[in-house]
């Protein structure tokens, strides 16, 4: 597929999406936030929706596990939430987001989330982290992980993400191969079985 002139023009363009870890602290003993790549993401989309520059270590913290114990007491629930549940229970019901502006998409193919990025929408994508292969992990990785892909580079086939899983995570590059055969839907749950390797996304407009 030729690229449209108005994404050749997109190649290198990068969403100003403020950047924090899931663990913004260090204080990975919280299983809150050992967990939080999910709410860390929300988090980062939220903040890029209202115009924010940055994050503060310590008001991500605040947020953080505070979205994580909405969920529980909301939802019974709050280590590795779907896509669908991160959009109900996070973006809808925890922060009042327009429910217009912020889809789930199955199915997806490669094209689909530069489609969206090309549009001006940050995208989330649920992934195997293990398969991302990024030194920065704590081996052997992650069997469940939620990325920001806030842009991409057409010159070298990359997409630019806030990885929450590693303070070094902001604009981090990973090839598109390799994220997109990282991206693995997987269910809300405390460690759930994941059944197949559905493609899923969840895009964010504003």
């Amino acid at each position: 597929m030729i690229p449209s002139k108005n994404f050749l023009l997109f190649a290198l363009a990068i969403l100003p999406i403020p950047f924090t870890s899931q663990a913004p602290l260090a204080k990975w003993s919280d299983v809150r936030q050992e967990d939080g790549c999910e709410e860390a993401s929300a988090v980062m989309a939220m903040a890029w929706t209202n115009g924010e520059k940055a994050i503060s270590k310590i008001t991500a913290e605040k947020e953080i596990v505070a979205i994580s114990d909405f969920e529980l007491k909301k939802y019974g629930q709050f280590h590795d939430v779907a896509l669908k549940d991160l959009r109900q229970w996070v973006f809808l019901d925890y922060f009042k987001y327009n429910a217009k502006k912020v889809r789930v998409v199955e199915n997806i193919k490669l094209a689909d989330i530069k489609k969206e990025l090309s549009a001006g929408h940050l995208v989330l994508v649920p992934t195997n982290g293990q398969a991302l292969k990024n030194p920065y992990y704590k081996s052997p990785g992650p069997e469940r992980h939620m990325l920001v892909i806030k842009g991409y580079d057409a010159a070298k086939k990359e997409f630019i993400v806030n990885d929450s899983g590693t303070k070094r995570g902001e604009s981090y590059r990973y090839g598109e191969n390799i994220l997109f055969s990282a991206i693995r839907a997987y269910p809300t749950g405390d460690h759930l079985p994941i059944v197949g390797t559905k493609k899923v996304m969840l895009a964010v407009e504003r």
